[in-house]
């Protein structure tokens, strides 16, 4: 079952549907190619405003290295069910440890 589906109890018409409703009948090639062409638009915009936003991003990010002997704290959060001292929710602890960098594994994991 599609969400349109699910959300309205019936089944969602696509734009080759609309001719056949309306009182103005639309030429096939002519309507499928607007339809195209205002995909392809929409596509267009999207690609953008995630770029936007990759881009704000990307100006608060760090790259950080550790080296092997260093110690790090480890970020649990208790939404992810990680339960530390038997506290839930805001009160438990942001970051355990510190914990030690024995070896590193692949290029960001340690």
């Amino acid at each position: 079952m599609a969400p349109y589906e699910a959300l309205y109890g019936r089944k969602c018409r696509t734009p080759v549907c609309w001719a056949e409703v309306g009182q103005k009948l639309l030429p096939m090639p002519d309507l499928l190619k607007g339809t195209t062409d205002k995909v392809k638009l929409i596509c267009d915009r999207l690609k953008a405003a995630s770029d936007r936003h990759k881009s704000y991003a990307d100006l608060k990010r760090k790259e950080v290295e550790f080296s092997v002997g260093e110690k790090v704290f480890l970020k649990v959060s208790p939404w992810k069910k990680v339960m530390i001292f038997g506290r839930k929710g805001k009160l438990s602890p942001r970051y355990i440890g510190p914990y030690e960098i024995v070896k590193r594994v692949g290029p960001v994991a340690y």
